[in-house]
């Protein structure tokens, strides 16, 4: 730990270079900034998924250093420009873009950071509710009370992506929201919390059950695709992977990112009573839990086994160019070779996930330890309390390990006119997005605003822990005591 702390200076001072050098050349009319090509931010009209982090890094980065300009850049600019990404009815990204805004604003006027203003406060609250509303309208029922946020692609497409976005529901529900419907009707934002989670969790994450000829333990795969007339599952697809039959690694790390936060937050009191619903019993929490665990586990686990040493994933574990690599799971990764292209940006969203998992089981190995649970691929069973600890000491060495690999040379953006903070992130391989620079086969050396993002949250995360405090939780916005 002692030398990944003596390393965030350095990740704050490129934080802070290059939002400065986006901030003061970045033209709105433009687009949304996505990703990088020769250092320089660019636009790339898919969706509208990317401009919370924009503002977001801004307001990590005062929270870091203390830069009251970077603050009112980032509030300012959330007024001015998040108000469409609110009421987006077209996207399943509320929670990258609202909650890395209004989000981030709330959290740190209810922490103290920044000074309590009702008016203000309100503000961010009522943004907050109607984006979790809002993302959970976008619902394909599958009957039973089952189902699931559906993707921009349409009601037929379930993406591994949402459960990181679930963060918007847990707000909206926490803040006591609720998403009114045809007659009246009210419908929770924790059930459909929970289903989409349960729904993703049966249909994205593979368990070693022979589902299918590639069924690994812990393998993902990006979209599933139902039929909505008869409500079924048809089959598993991806947008951005190389096969359905293979692991998209952010993906991957969007699913190791999403669940540890959402069992977080289930298990804070009172956080699954806010609003019409009562909380659920002791036995659907203990069901839910499992579940969560389960998924949450089995990735992590898959991670760590199918990854470079250094946790830096190459952007597919079926693409076709790794055979040429050799034994490249049992050496770090190799960001310049002439075959695959790393997804640093996988690693930055990974590494908060697998922190919070080892928080998660440290936390309740007492608990856990009186569960049936399967934790480890060999079924459910009780798990001892110092197994549960030694697992979750794994998972906290190996985000150690990618700490300090992605905050320094040569992920960690050191140019003086690179825009980027993250180095040699991937967009979308299969579409050839993705900038090759001269001499190269493969794309690299470039940033995504989702990588630059996720590494300063991942940063603030263990420059709290450094300082003895807890990592930063989206859900400790109480504001009573200031009111």
């Amino acid at each position: 730990m002692e030398e990944v702390v003596k390393k965030l200076t350095q990740v704050w001072e490129v934080g802070v270079k290059s939002t400065h050098l986006i901030n003061e050349s970045w033209n709105p009319s433009a687009g949304t900034p996505v990703f990088t090509a020769d250092g320089k931010y660019t636009s790339r009209g898919w969706t509208e998924w990317t401009q919370g982090f924009q503002f977001g890094n801004s307001i990590l980065l005062s929270e870091a250093t203390d830069d009251k300009a970077l603050l009112a850049y980032g509030r300012e600019s959330t007024v001015k420009y998040m108000a469409p990404h609110v009421s987006h009815i077209g996207v399943h990204d509320h929670g990258f873009n609202n909650v890395s805004t209004y989000g981030n604003l709330l959290r740190l006027m209810a922490q103290g950071t920044t000074e309590y203003n009702p008016w203000e406060a309100e503000f961010y609250t009522l943004a907050l509710k109607v984006s979790g509303a809002v993302q959970a309208s976008r619902w394909t029922e599958l009957g039973g009370g089952k189902g699931y946020i559906h993707s921009f692609n349409g009601p037929h497409s379930l993406f591994a992506d949402t459960i990181r976005s679930l963060r918007s529901l847990a707000l909206g529900h926490e803040l006591g929201h609720v998403l009114m419907g045809e007659q009246d009707s009210k419908n929770s934002l924790l059930d459909r919390l929970v289903a989409h989670a349960d729904t993703t969790a049966k249909y994205i994450v593979y368990y070693g059950e022979a589902r299918d000829t590639w069924d690994l333990r812990g393998r993902t795969v990006h979209e599933a695709i139902f039929n909505t007339v008869s409500r079924v599952f048809r089959n598993p697809s991806t947008q951005q992977g190389y096969a359905p039959f293979a692991t998209w690694t952010r993906g991957l790390a969007w699913i190791i990112a999403g669940y540890p936060e959402e069992l977080q937050w289930l298990d804070r009191p009172g956080a699954d009573s806010a609003a019409t619903n009562p909380a659920p019993s002791p036995e659907v929490r203990d069901q839910i839990r499992a579940s969560w665990l389960r998924v949450a586990c089995a990735t992590a686990d898959f991670w760590l086994e199918q990854n470079p040493t250094d946790g830096i994933p190459y952007w597919d574990t079926g693409a076709p160019g790794l055979v040429h690599l050799g034994d490249y799971t049992n050496r770090p990764a190799d960001p310049y070779n002439d075959h695959e292209p790393v997804d640093s940006s996988a690693a930055a969203i990974s590494a908060q996930g697998l922190w919070r998992l080892a928080d998660y089981l440290t936390e309740n190995a007492a608990l856990l330890s009186t569960k049936s649970l399967d934790l480890d691929g060999k079924g459910s069973r009780v798990h001892g309390t110092q197994e549960i600890t030694q697992k979750a000491e794994r998972y906290r060495q190996a985000t150690l390990v990618m700490a300090n690999t992605l905050f320094d040379e040569p992920y960690l953006s050191t140019g003086k006119n690179h825009q980027g903070i993250l180095l040699h992130s991937i967009y979308h391989r299969p579409n050839n997005w993705d900038f090759i620079p001269p001499g190269s086969k493969i794309p690299r050396g470039e940033s995504s605003m989702w990588g630059d993002y996720h590494l300063l949250e991942f940063a603030l995360m263990l420059d709290r822990v450094a300082k003895g405090k807890k990592p930063q939780n989206f859900f400790d916005i109480d504001l009573g005591d200031k009111k």
